[in-house]
């Protein structure tokens, strides 16, 4: 395949950011926190506001294959977080798999067309590939937080506690509640993920998730599941080589199939200020040394899963040490298998990248009502996570030749997890402002992220920042219904339509009453009807299929906020109206459900437009500049589905097979 037409530009680099909120990028760029970004604004092309926008729904795999395909969801498949499952109303399945994907992405246009294009952890409809153009490199796809986390996560991250009043060392395993999260899968197999694209079939099984109350789903985002570790510390005892006054205690990995024993020592001055941790009590050299309060990254150990043992790369930070050395607070990042490459295309640049940059960086998922954890651990943990992405990615550049990148970080969105929520009324001992704090010091992370590749723009490189989507505080409790990460029976159930069974006191359980369901609204937008013939469970009898929709709808439109007392759904479409916002068609439910503003949860459940508290918003963004933009231009509204074909006007391609979008041609810096 030939270029179809000139390109504008010799070299593109999408450097695209999970949730990146143009409302809060523009208002740390104008409080001069953001310069990178300023730059590329002065350079480049945006609309003033920077605001792309958005499609829907506001979630990642849908926009990511948008961004990628000019597609819309009703065309491209992929309509939440997770697919509907085609054998129950109930259950979901895993979507960031490629063979979902119905629309042609456009990396596989220009890998065909023979430009050297990257795509670096994009997730959405990235893997496995779906082209054997040697042109194409892959890496990941499978999860949208870490570098190939949904494969290589061995052991989960922990808190330790060491203090002299503890007797002995206990493991602690999920000390925080335990919620069913979508933006983190950490157990994927990888057997299911060939490079098959023939076949579009789910790759791993259904899942079932009633949410009854916000803790049941994303409303437990920012308290995530980790464990702990309690260990005594006491004078060090059979060391071959400990100094005067150390002390010791242990560490366990693994679910304590591991222990390493450490060292807690005096500086000069004999305060206690750092740690080291050994591999045992026989060995001369500590596998690693950790000062006090500093964020030590690139430890590596080994590590057990399934009986199995791992060498592992972990991140770890002392967060309290008294200067006695009797109490010692610290965190542990999750152990990645520093051997797998089961998710590089083609593998051999996974060992190019390990060898030469390093190896892969943990996600970080603790934070929630934790300053310390959310700033000095999580917040590091990003920051290092993007020096490494920003290397590894500029090593293929060099050493591959590559031409286009297409690329995702997902510093922001899971960041603002934990802390988005907590931004009007605060949280524990942190008030809004606090947070709202936080939040800034995570767009300046990003800008000093973006700023890693602005010296491709020097080279002659046409750099694009963009995101899939923004994440809003709410003003008010939000309803319970729109939760991605499963079925939603909260205001259903007030409203009469989707009815639990009862234990023996009369308490609902987790299961649905099908007799008595008429539908249940799963995932972030969709309404099902319990509807005979089609379903299994089926009770709505298929000529009483629109007049039940008229219900749900006239139900949903009249409900009103308890604190409010407004209505707080923004829209419920019938699925052929739905076609009007690029959703409807067969993976789609039979109504497309929408949040109010004022009321979302964070993102999915909203509109595009959508505004929230503290200048949070769920648009995305798009910045264009260098080769192919016209500087200064702001007079156009730039929309999601636009992206790709944009792309494949200033690279010369053809667009790909299914784009409904056009390139936007006023802020092209040639005329067509």
């Amino acid at each position: 395949m030939t270029l179809a037409r000139k390109a504008m530009a010799d070299k593109v680099m999408v450097v695209g950011i999970d949730g990146l909120d143009p409302r809060l990028a523009k208002k740390n760029m104008d409080a001069g926190r953001m310069p990178n970004l300023q730059k590329l604004v002065e350079v480049g092309a945006c609309r003033e506001d920077m605001v792309m926008l958005g499609a829907q729904p506001t979630v990642t795999p849908p926009m990511w294959t948008t961004l990628a395909t000019g597609a819309y969801p009703c065309t491209h498949g992929i309509t939440c977080f997770l697919g509907q499952s085609h054998e129950s109303l109930d259950s979901t399945v895993y979507n960031l798999d490629s063979r979902n994907c119905k629309a042609e992405q456009l990396w596989n246009v220009t890998a065909e067309a023979g430009l050297k294009t990257l795509v670096w952890h994009w997730p959405g409809s990235a893997w496995p590939p779906s082209s054997d153009s040697p042109n194409l490199y892959v890496v990941d796809g499978t999860s949208p937080s870490a570098v190939c986390v949904s494969t290589c996560t061995m052991d989960k991250e922990k808190i330790l506690v060491a203090d002299v009043k503890v007797d002995g060392v206990t493991f602690k395993a999920k000390a925080a509640a335990d919620s069913k999260i979508p933006c983190v899968i950490e157990d994927l197999k990888t057997d299911t993920l060939t490079l098959d694209a023939t076949a579009i079939t789910h790759t791993t099984e259904a899942t079932r998730n009633i949410i009854l109350t916000h803790a049941d789903g994303e409303g437990a985002i920012s308290d995530m599941p980790f464990d702990v570790v309690m260990s005594g510390i006491k004078p060090a005892k059979g060391w071959g080589n400990a100094p005067e006054g150390a002390k010791e205690f242990t560490i366990l990995h693994s679910g304590g199939l591991i222990r390493r024993p450490a060292l807690i020592l005096q500086n000069e001055q004999g305060i206690y200020d750092h740690v080291e941790i050994y591999k045992s009590k026989k060995e001369d050299a500590p596998m690693a040394v950790l000062q006090n309060g500093v964020f030590t990254p690139d430890i590596y150990d080994e590590a057990i899963k399934n009986d199995e043992k791992y060498r592992v790369n972990r991140n770890m930070r002392i967060l309290e040490l008294a200067e006695d050395g009797n109490h010692l607070r610290m965190w542990i990042s999750s152990g990645m298998n520093m051997d797998d490459d089961s998710l590089w295309y083609p593998k051999r640049i996974f060992k190019e990248v390990t060898e030469n940059v390093g190896y892969l960086q943990p996600g970080c998922y603790t934070g929630g009502a934790d300053k310390r954890l959310i700033r000095d651990c999580m917040g590091a943990n990003w920051e290092h996570s993007g020096e490494w992405t920003a290397n590894a990615i500029h090593h293929l550049i060099e050493k591959e030749g590559i031409q286009v990148v297409f690329s995702q970080f997902h510093n922001v969105d899971l960041q603002s997890h934990m802390i988005a929520k907590y931004l009007k009324n605060g949280h524990g001992e942190m008030t809004g402002k606090d947070y709202q704090e936080m939040l800034d010091a995570v767009y300046v992370q990003t800008d000093e992220y973006i700023g890693r590749y602005m010296d491709l723009l020097d080279k002659g490189w046409t750099l694009i920042v963009t995101s899939d989507h923004g994440l809003v505080c709410p003003e008010f409790e939000p309803p319970l219904i729109c939760d991605p990460s499963g079925v939603n029976a909260g205001l259903m159930g007030k409203l009469g339509f989707t009815v639990l069974k009862k234990d023996e006191n009369g308490n609902p359980i987790k299961e649905i009453d099908w007799e008595h369901t008429k539908a249940v609204q799963i995932r972030g937008n969709h309404i099902w009807i319990n509807l005979k013939g089609r379903n299994e469970t089926g009770i709505v009898d298929p000529e009483d299929k629109y007049e039940v929709e008229e219900e749900i709808m006239t139900a949903l439109y009249g409900y009103k906020h308890p604190e409010s007392g407004k209505r707080c759904i923004a829209l419920a479409l019938r699925n052929k109206d739905a076609l009007l916002l690029g959703m409807g068609g067969p993976e789609c439910g039979d109504i497309l459900v929408w949040i109010a503003e004022g009321y979302n949860y964070d993102h999915c459940d909203s509109l595009s437009t959508t505004y929230g508290h503290a200048t949070t918003s769920t648009s995305p963004i798009f910045i264009g500049a260098g080769k192919g933009f016209k500087p200064g231009y702001t007079d156009r509204v730039i929309r999601e589905v636009d992206f790709a074909p944009t792309m494949a006007a200033l690279l010369g391609t053809r667009m790909p097979a299914q784009c409904e979008g056009a390139p936007v041609y006023q802020i092209l810096a040639e005329e067509f």
